[in-house]
């Protein structure tokens, strides 16, 4: 029998979400999620990924999750190369953004050659480019109070669009990134464009593409189901996914 990462992560957190309606709301989870976090810091969870050379790239990078969000409003935008597409930065800042691609690129940027591990049992290495997160976070002037970074998407899943979020411990590590190249090209649709997130030591299902909106917040507890992700609300993923 063949055992996926996603088998031994829903098998991982069965318990831990037995019970447990809302990601915040469980004094059980949050606990559990605390020493979770505790132990990621111990073991140097601000350390870098491993990063390649441009020879040990794969000659094949597969797309992972949605290969087309395929609705009206992104479709209009991918008809004009995204020249009309904005990402809105929002929440808890001072000074709340709409950032056009170009505007994104002109910032300064960040280029990695790093391995995507997803959680279907498969690996790619490829190289990445785009601002660092921490500098659009600055920009927007971010509450010393926010904990969490939300990431609203084009793509949908079920009746709701998708999203994910990470804390703010991987929201300022210098390896997350906004990227909108893969191996010096611009993404194509099946890799996230125009936008996606590269947060570079966790799964790949913790690297939403499509991204439309990032939203600073205190508390994952009133966003979709309350357990920081669309796959964590539906399929029982482990909010953080370390590797």
């Amino acid at each position: 029998m063949i055992v996926t990462r996603r088998a031994l992560l829903v098998a991982g957190s069965a318990g831990l979400l037995t019970g447990c309606d809302r990601f915040t709301d469980s004094p059980v989870l949050a606990s559990a999620e605390e020493a979770h976090r505790f132990l990621q810091r111990s073991i140097g969870r601000g350390a870098l990924a491993t990063e390649f050379r441009p020879e040990q790239r794969s000659p094949r990078f597969r797309v992972n999750g949605t290969h087309h969000p395929n609705t009206p409003e992104y479709n209009i935008w991918a008809g004009t190369r995204f020249v009309d597409w904005r990402l809105a930065v929002d929440g808890m800042v001072a000074r709340p953004l709409r950032l056009s691609l170009g505007q994104l690129q002109a910032m300064p940027q960040r280029a990695q050659i790093t391995r995507h591990d997803c959680v279907e049992g498969w690996s790619a290495i490829g190289k990445w480019q785009g601002p660092q997160l921490a500098t659009v976070l600055q920009a927007a002037g971010i509450s010393p109070l926010a904990r969490y970074i939300v990431f609203h998407c084009a793509d949908r899943y079920g009746n709701s669009n998708y999203y994910e979020s990470i804390d703010m411990i991987d929201a300022l590590h210098p390896q997350t990134i906004l990227a909108w190249a893969l191996n010096d090209r611009l993404l194509d649709i099946g890799h996230g464009a125009p936008l996606r997130l590269r947060v570079e030591r966790q799964l790949g299902y913790k690297h939403a593409k499509y991204l439309t909106r990032i939203e600073a917040v205190a508390s994952l507890a009133r966003i979709g189901a309350g357990k920081g992700g669309t796959w964590e609300d539906s399929n029982g993923y482990q909010w953080y996914a370390g590797i």
